[in-house]
Formats: C-alpha cells, structure tokens, sequence
C-alpha cells in the first residue's frame, strides 16, 4: 500500500483553481519531486497534504486511508520560511513540538541529542535560535521535521540559504531517511538537486500538470540539442556545419547547440579530421532546460 496517493485533487479560491485534477502516488522510501514556478499550485498541494486546507474535491489518502490525527503525528514538515521562535532556546522548542507528535519528553530529548550529533552542533542544545547563523537555524528547522521519525515528510526547499558544505550534509541526511523508507515531497528550484535525489516527478504550471513520470523517461522524450567536444587543437569551421545553432568557446573545447540529433556525427567527423578527439558526447538534456521548455516561455 502507497504511503501517499493524491487522485484527482482540486482546490479553488473563488474563480481561481489553485490545483487542478492533480494526481500522483509515492511510494515507500520515495524522494518524489513536485515542480513548478512561482503560482503553480505546490504551496497549496503541501497544504492539502499536510491537513492544513482540505480540496473542494478528489481525494488524498495516506497508507489507504484518509486524513486524521493517526496521519498527522506521522508526517513531518521542513518549509521554506522559518518558522522557529526566535528567542527560545532549541531544546524547549524541539523537544515541545516531539511531544506534540506523540513523543514522550525523554524520547524527544534522545531525538534531538542525536540529530545534534549528526549535524556536529551539539552545543546548539541550550542556545536561542537567534544566536544561530541562518544556515544553523535551516538544520534545526530540519531537525524540528523529523524529531518524531516521520512515515511521510514534506521538504519546500530544504536547502535553501545554506553554503555548499551544509547543502551536502542536508542531502546526506535526507538520502538516509530515504534509505530507512521514509517517503517524501521533495519541492525545489534547484533542478539539479531533484536530479540528484528524486526518480519520479511532477511539474506544474498554472494549477495543471504539464509533465508527470519518471525523470528517465520523461527525458527521453526531448531531443538531445547539445554536444560537448574536447580535442587536442583547433578546430575550425564549425558554425558552417549543417545546423548548428551556435558554438561556444569553453575552456577544455568546445560546447556545440544543435538542431537535430543527427548533425552530431557530422561534428565528430569534422573534428577528427582537424585533431584528435579527447571528448565527444550528445549530452541529455538537464531538467533545467527541460522545466525551461515546458513552463518558462509561459511565465515570460
């Protein structure tokens, strides 16, 4: 049995349909990604998920069953604004909110002492969160959604406002959890992240759903536009090539956009009969330039 199904799910405000006949499902030990600009509608599935606001209509369903307090001590929440009081110390706040998902105190303290552990900041136990750097208070953020040990977890981008180091020591985190079967909505602008950590994806764009699957086969359903050639000289010529959109100058060759697969083979040749070939590959589009195709001329 799936942990999450959303079927079929619209939410309306009035005359604007905020989510409009979404569906998907994630499954146990599941990173799944929820895309979209500002104003597709991710806030208000999250929301849904979470209990917070209930759809006009369709149907969310959490291990089989509907929305209840069983479902609600089992989901954890990271979202993108900070919501911590600022002037409390993180062990009263922390520990609190454990025992408001069905801890007891000394389970909550054990939690919290560990996950301090893990993230090397265990003198934060009695510190204010305002004596916190901002990326510090993003792992007790952290922390405050996973305390509990959570079934089904809602990450609104998870890493934001942290340095390269903090990121990878998040995404470590998150990785385990995931390997412990832990479910998640995974929610970024970051695509390289979901590339990273998400298999199945589904991108919004104005309350519908544009794109939806597994992120393999939904990239092989866009062509490949761009070759990366590395050689040991020069190479001339290759703007002149048959399409060929443009060229670029890199510092180990040369980056080659395309406007049709088969025009590789015709640069390979060229190169080759200029210099020898260190690289040659047709690189598969990124999920940047996919999300770029299938919403960003829409919200220009």
């Amino acid at each position: 049995m799936k942990p999450l199904v959303i079927e079929q799910v619209v939410k309306q405000y009035g005359e604007k349909i905020a989510v409009n006949s979404l569906s998907f499902e994630v499954s146990e030990g599941e990173i799944y990604g929820l895309l979209g600009a500002n104003g597709a509608g991710k806030t208000t599935t999250m929301r849904m998920i979470l209990g917070l606001i209930m759809p006009d209509r369709g149907e969310i369903r959490y291990f089989g069953k509907s929305y209840g307090s069983e479902q609600l001590r089992m989901m954890g929440y990271l979202p993108e604004e900070r919501g911590l009081y600022p002037k409390l110390k993180v062990s009263d706040q922390l520990i609190y909110l454990g025992q408001l998902r069905g801890m007891s105190r000394a389970e909550a303290d054990r939690s919290l002492r560990e996950w301090l552990g893990r993230f090397q900041v265990e003198d934060y136990y009695n510190r204010r969160v305002e004596e916190l750097s901002k990326g510090n208070q993003q792992k007790i953020q952290f922390i405050a959604a996973v305390i509990h040990r959570p079934k089904i977890l809602i990450l609104d981008e998870a890493f934001s406002g942290l340095d390269p180091v903090n990121v990878e020591l998040l995404k470590s985190a998150v990785k385990e959890l995931r390997d412990q079967g832990i479910s998640m909505v995974f929610s970024t602008h970051r695509m390289e992240h979901v590339e990273e950590l998400c298999r199945n994806i589904t991108i919004l764009d104005r309350s519908r759903t544009m794109l939806q699957g597994s992120l393999r086969d939904i990239k092989r359903k866009f062509p490949r536009e761009r070759v990366v050639l590395e050689t040991e000289g020069e190479v001339h010529g290759l703007e002149s090539l048959p399409d060929i959109r443009s060229v670029r100058r890199t510092e180990t060759g040369y980056e080659i956009f395309i406007a049709r697969e088969d025009a590789a083979q015709n640069i390979l040749r060229h190169a080759m009969a200029q210099a020898p070939v260190r690289r040659f590959e047709l690189m598969e589009p990124t999920l940047n330039e996919i999300f770029i195709k299938t919403v960003g001329e829409r919200n220009e």
